[in-house]
């Protein structure tokens, strides 16, 4: 398919993953959230709905975190928005040329991004951040769907264990190297799945991903995708 197609495919998508009450457990408690609002944005109307994929139909490089934060995707409608972990990222993703500015706080603060896509496997935000396997499987068939129509990808930046065991799955990695930052692992159709710990504060604020790190994965991304 053209450009024009994978964008009007990947906008039906959205509107399914928008629509999806699929999983009892993170529609209530995604709404739950959406209610009971963090004091500091308590005058703002959260999302509280699914989450789609975010970025550039004609991307060679897809980015996968693990779900949308409560009150980060959850409150904003778009992923790492409005969070810690996603100013990590888009930092990043401007100093590697993939977004045109270094912050992502609402839908409309000018962010774009050119050549990536960012989305998770689980589209809604699951309670402690721990989706079910249940949960994660009803899931999957949205990111099967990106996968499919994401027909330039050459990468795939998986951020944490979580995103790289669902992508082995629906990529069929077999065996399954251990993960670890830095891990690339070359798969069958050309394209090359690179590791990379998650932009949570429970990395970032301990020192276990430092911005040299990530700007290390994106680098890589950048160089073997432009091939």
């Amino acid at each position: 398919m053209d450009s024009r197609d994978r964008k009007r495919t990947l906008d039906a998508l959205a509107i399914d993953v928008v629509e999806c009450r699929a999983c009892p457990r993170l529609v209530e408690w995604r709404e739950q959230v959406g209610r009971d609002k963090r004091a500091a944005y308590a005058d703002q109307e959260y999302w509280a709905r699914g989450v789609p994929g975010f970025g550039d139909p004609d991307a060679h490089l897809l980015v996968v975190g693990l779900a949308p934060a409560a009150h980060g995707a959850n409150r904003t409608g778009r992923m790492f928005t409005g969070d810690r972990s996603g100013d990590w990222l888009y930092r990043a993703l401007f100093r590697a040329g993939y977004a045109n500015q270094p912050d992502s706080t609402a839908t409309g603060d000018g962010l774009t991004v050119r050549g990536a896509w960012i989305t998770s496997p689980v589209k809604c935000a699951p309670p402690e951040n721990k989706p079910t396997t249940v949960e994660r499987d009803t899931c999957r068939p949205f990111f099967r769907r990106e996968l499919e129509t994401l027909e330039k990808l050459k990468v795939i930046v998986v951020l944490g264990g979580f995103g790289y065991q669902v992508a082995c799955q629906e990529l069929g990695v077999k065996p399954r190297p251990r993960f670890g930052h830095g891990v690339e692992v070359p798969l069958a159709d050309g394209k090359t799945l690179l590791c990379s710990f998650h932009v949570s504060q429970q990395n970032t604020f301990t020192g276990r991903l430092t911005e040299p790190m990530l700007d290390a994965v994106f680098a890589r991304a950048r160089e073997l995708g432009t091939r």
